[in-house]
């Protein structure tokens, strides 16, 4: 019987060529998937519009799984870096404002963002943990609420993103209004992280 061949790790990028090389090819996977839905997207394609060979591709991203999961964790990176922010002093206000401002940028392309979703949802399914890009988010809530997070602290801010995710999805698919959704953002950070109003 013939055996199938185990999706190996992603190869990490060393050299200053290497990262580029990954960031184009992240690039060329933002640019297709904001113009095609995921199914449509093929690894091949971006290979070609990144220019690299196909098993370059491959040697980075197992899978389209891998791939949109990498994009994902490339949008949230960029906005945790240039857009997070402390805007009213309260920790726990200030999570629930930058969260929103986040799912307001990834929905200005809402193909994108459903690739991307559609392929981190796949890795969760598939117990894949190189597909469950969420470790820049964590970082920023961590930063934000201004304390060395325990288990227990690690737990609470999973529950959060879990809870944010499900809000973007009913946002995402159109199952509740924009100012809703806004709205269920905040109040899961204030429902879920009242334990850390007022901290210091």
């Amino acid at each position: 019987m013939a055996r199938i061949a185990e999706t190996r790790p992603p190869a990490a990028p060393v050299s200053r060529q290497q990262v580029q090389r990954r960031e184009r090819i992240l690039d060329a996977a933002a640019a297709l998937g904001a113009g095609a839905d995921y199914d449509r997207v093929q690894m091949l394609d971006v290979a070609k519009r990144a220019g690299v060979a196909i098993g370059t591709l491959y040697r980075y991203f197992p899978s389209k799984s891998h791939l949109f999961s990498a994009v994902f964790e490339q949008r949230i990176s960029a906005f945790v870096g240039a857009e997070w922010s402390s805007p009213t002093g309260d920790p726990v206000a200030d999570v629930g404002e930058n969260l929103v401002a986040l799912s307001r940028e990834l929905l200005r392309t809402p193909r994108l963002c459903g690739a991307m979703m559609q392929a981190v949802a796949a890795g969760y399914v598939s117990g894949d943990e190189g597909v469950t890009p969420r470790l820049a988010l964590v970082r920023a809530v961590i930063e934000t609420l201004g304390r060395a997070p325990d288990e227990v602290d690690l737990g609470v801010i999973r529950l959060l993103t879990y809870s944010w995710w499900g809000v973007l999805v009913s946002w995402l698919s159109h199952k509740i209004a924009p100012a809703e959704a806004e709205a269920d953002v905040r109040l899961a950070a204030q429902l879920i992280l009242a334990a850390y109003a007022g901290d210091e």
